[in-house]
């Protein structure tokens, strides 16, 4: 049984480089006035109507055992409402795509897609759970639901959006939404206590098979960590130029990249001091400045990135030795 985390604050999982990257898209000039006019020509009443019309809505008389799962993630995260306030609806929808989200404005809504319960244990099942109600406890969700919105329908079929420089404008929305994930994922392994859930949920959606499969298609998480420890060593030139192009117009990680940053999480301490009760108790105003959460994130990128650069560095000045030696060998032929 896990722990109730009483009074915890959204501050205990937030990454860094999520602060960071949604301050820096916030300073975007006209980002403020994007938000208030997607917000306001969709607003939260078409997207509960789209869920009403066309999904299920869980509760003890549909699919009681899911509700019954959600009600122990809002437990164990201490859901701000639990005294009386109300949950984000919990919908399942049909389709073939393995995910999830919280969409909406002032009143998000949690959506399952059906390939996903298909494909997750009941844990990896709570794991999911307990992270999207991360996102809506760090108000995550109007800034997810319009780089939803762009993703959708396209920046350049919003006439309001005419006049921006789009691409930076996008560039800078998913690198965020890539961060958030990161950040939610930690309120996903707080909420089932079990880090190895955490990490298979990872592997089962990078290419898993169905609970219930025959023997000799299973999978091991240890192999999968080891995988995931091989991508993030691929730290030459060309890798670091492919894993920036590969990921610019992604808004999730990859599931390797998301199961070692949590891993990380873990081994750091971050993850034993939050479940032992050393964390940020919500309606105290401790909410770090600004100037901090740069500074942490450009740790977590430069640690990230060091070696990438180094790489880079010594691909380029083997270039240059190699050109020079061409420049004077070329010059010694015509003399």
């Amino acid at each position: 049984m896990a722990a109730r985390l009483e009074g915890i604050s959204s501050l205990s999982w937030e990454h860094p480089a999520d602060r960071a990257a949604l301050n820096t898209l916030r300073a975007i000039p006209g980002f403020d006035e994007i938000v208030r006019r997607v917000a306001g020509f969709f607003g939260d009443r078409g997207v509960r109507n789209l869920f009403l019309a066309n999904a299920v809505l869980v509760g003890p008389r549909q699919r009681p055992r899911l509700h019954g799962w959600y009600q122990e993630m809002l437990g164990t995260l201490d859901w701000p409402g639990t005294a009386g306030g109300e949950a984000p609806p919990l919908y399942v929808t049909q389709t073939p795509l393995v995910n999830a989200g919280a969409v909406g404005f002032e009143r998000p809504v949690i959506v399952l897609n059906s390939s996903l319960l298909e494909l997750l244990n009941a844990r990896q099942q709570q794991f999911i759970l307990a992270h999207e109600l991360g996102h809506v406890m760090s108000g995550h969700v109007t800034y997810r639901t319009i780089a939803l919105i762009v993703l959708m329908i396209g920046v350049t079929n919003l006439p309001f959006l005419a006049g921006l420089a789009l691409l930076p404008f996008q560039l800078a929305l998913l690198e965020w939404y890539r961060k958030a994930e990161l950040s939610c994922d930690r309120a996903g392994l707080l909420g089932v206590q079990e880090p190895r859930v955490a990490y298979a949920t990872f592997m089962e959606m990078a290419g898993g098979t169905r609970p219930g499969a025959a023997e000799e298609d299973a999978m091991d998480v240890d192999a999968f960590m080891t995988q995931a420890a091989e991508y993030e060593s691929q730290t030459g030139a060309w890798d670091t130029v492919m894993k920036l192009v590969n990921t610019a117009m992604r808004d999730h990680p990859f599931n390797t990249v998301r199961a070692a940053e949590l891993q990380r999480w873990v081994q750091g301490g971050g993850y034993d001091r939050i479940v032992a009760g050393d964390y940020r108790r919500r309606g105290t105003d401790d909410r770090p400045p600004l100037s901090s959460d740069y500074k942490e994130a450009a740790s977590y990128y430069g640690d990230q990135w060091r070696s990438a650069t180094e790489g880079l560095r010594d691909t380029l000045g083997r270039a240059k030795d190699a050109f020079n030696d061409a420049i004077r060998k070329g010059t010694k032929g015509q003399t």
